[in-house]
Order: structure tokens, then sequence, then C-alpha cells
């Protein structure tokens, strides 16, 4: 039997990021699509998560978003702390288009979720074509935290990958909110470290 080739997404590396994340800043991109890329980076989401999140799935409170099964990849529930400057991305996406409805609408219109390739043509835009995908952030977020000694099991969570071993599955259920908590802090807090490296140099 021949091996299944894996693809993997192109991803930014540790040292690429902090100038990326000034160009984005700077971007002339619509206000959304901007916003939108900000916060799948910062909570290491897929695209189509992101895209078709609407406001009843956020709590602002609790500082957290939860994503009903039907929406998650693997058909289950995911759960995702946000740290204060997801929040602050959210705060400014309502008081643009409303707490109603797609927190991330189409540019043009505000009743339907963004596109599937408007955040890739922002990369494409920016001229990460070939340097980078959306997808290839999740690359980005595990390797760093993978590389800064958090818990793997928080990382894995995090990234919403089930466990595929069965027996261990059974035994291993937990959500590890509070870990991932920090963890997804400690990374907006890192990647604003990162920006002010680039805005320094």
């Amino acid at each position: 039997l021949k091996t299944r080739k894996v693809a993997h997404m192109a991803a930014l590396t540790e040292q690429e990021l902090p100038d990326f994340l000034v160009e984005l800043d700077k971007a002339r991109i619509h206000i959304t699509t901007k916003l939108g890329l900000k916060f799948l980076i910062l909570t290491a989401a897929r695209s189509g998560e992101v895209r078709l999140a609407t406001w009843n799935e956020f709590n602002l409170e609790e500082s957290m978003w939860r994503i009903p099964a039907e929406r998650m990849k693997m058909d289950s529930p995911h759960n995702i702390p946000l740290s204060r400057q997801a929040i602050d991305i959210l705060e400014k996406v309502g008081n643009t288009f409303g707490k109603s409805g797609y927190a991330f609408p189409a540019v043009r219109e505000n009743n339907k979720p963004m596109s599937q390739n408007t955040m890739l043509f922002a990369l494409h835009k920016l001229g990460y074509k070939d340097r980078a995908t959306v997808h290839g952030f999740r690359s980005t977020f595990s390797t760093i935290a993978n590389e800064k000694g958090f818990n793997g099991d928080v990382i894995e969570r995090a990234v919403a990958h089930i466990e595929r071993n069965r027996v261990r599955a059974a035994y291993h259920r937990s959500e590890y909110i509070e870990q991932r908590r920090e963890l997804m802090q400690w990374w907006a807090d890192y990647l604003d470290d990162l920006r002010q490296i680039a805005l320094r140099a």
C-alpha cells in the first residue's frame, strides 16, 4: 500500500511573524478582512470557523467562543477562551457592523458571511502568496507554543485536534479550559511583543 502524502500548508516562521504583523496593521484591505485575519491568528481557529461565526456563539462577559459541533471539522463542539486582544477585535467589529448575525460579514453584504477566499487573497495582496496560507497560522501557533514549553495536550485541544486513539480518548476528555485560557492570553501578548520588535527595528 502506498503511503498517503500529507500536504503541509505554507506557514510563517517565528522570525517572519513580526514584519507580517506590522504589514497587516498597515494593509489597505477591508476592515472586516483585516480584523477577521487578526482574530483567526489570535484564536488559532480554522478559516471557516471564523468566517461563519455568529454573535450568538460569543459570550464576551465570560471571554468564551462556543462553536457548535455542526460547524466543526470533527463534529464535536469546541470552546475557545478569548484573550483580551480577541475581545477587543470583537468589540470593534460589533461597533462597526452590529452584534447580530455574522461577526465578520462579507465586504459588500453584511447579512452574508465573509467569502471563502477573502483572507487568502488578502495574504496574496500583502505579498505572501507562496509564503503563507490562512490555515498555516494554526501550524505557526502550535509550533511556537510547543517550542516555548506549553503542554502538548493543551495545545492540541487549543487547535481542536481530537485524540484518534480510542482507548486514550476514553480516558482523556479534558477541555483544559483554564490552561488554554492562559495559553491564548500568552499567545496574544507574545504577538504584541513580536509586533513591537518589528516597529523598533
